[in-house]
């Protein structure tokens, strides 16, 4: 479990130093992101995609799955674990933003790293972990990669509408790992055969 956790660490703190001395990563970083919005689709469809990483889509998805895995397994630790991860949230995110202070696309300032891309990496993420036992075994490849997808395009749609810059995404999607990782190790491993848990 180190290493998966450590490189998104070593990753967030290199990103971050970038930001913090307007390093070259994140000129660049700001060169991309306005290439993207050139060639950004609809601003509708760009809006509903940033709106996934929302504490209004995200959260209940991520309540269903804590009841849900609760009442399967009788094993209330793992949802409450996961709620603690989803809980950590701001309380990582909003003081990391004030000390790097990166101006926003469109103005302001805070932008580093994006709330709404983390809030999506451990409510969509958080979720799969805690159902993810009790499903039959098409959905356990079917449903991380669902969730990834899900971040992918939160990310996308952020970046499109000029709500953040990419490292700010890149940054929040690597804070989400340690966090996830702390659901993972206690969530019950998946059965090795064939179809869901029994009743």
């Amino acid at each position: 479990m180190a290493v998966p956790v450590l490189l998104p660490l070593a990753v967030f703190a290199a990103v971050a130093w970038q930001v913090v001395v307007d390093g070259p990563l994140a000129d660049a970083d700001e060169h991309l992101a306005r290439r993207l919005r050139a060639d950004a689709p609809p601003t509708g469809f760009a809006e509903l995609l940033a709106d996934l990483g929302n504490v209004e889509v995200a959260l209940p998805v991520l309540a269903v799955a804590l009841l849900y895995a609760g009442l399967r397994s009788r094993r209330w630790r793992p949802s409450l674990a996961a709620a603690l991860a989803m809980a950590a949230v701001p309380a990582v995110v909003a003081p990391l933003k004030a000390l790097t202070d990166r101006p926003g696309p469109l103005g302001g300032t805070e932008y580093f790293p994006s709330g709404h891309a983390a809030t999506a990496v451990v409510a969509y993420g958080g979720a799969v972990l805690l159902v993810l036992p009790h499903v039959r075994a098409g959905l356990r490849r079917l449903l991380p990669a669902l969730a990834a997808l899900l971040c992918a395009a939160v990310g996308a749609g952020l970046v499109w509408r000029g709500y953040h810059w990419p490292l700010d995404v890149l940054g929040s999607w690597c804070l989400g790992v340690p966090l996830l990782a702390v659901s993972c190790r206690t969530a019950p491993p998946a059965p090795a055969r064939g179809g869901a848990d029994g009743p």
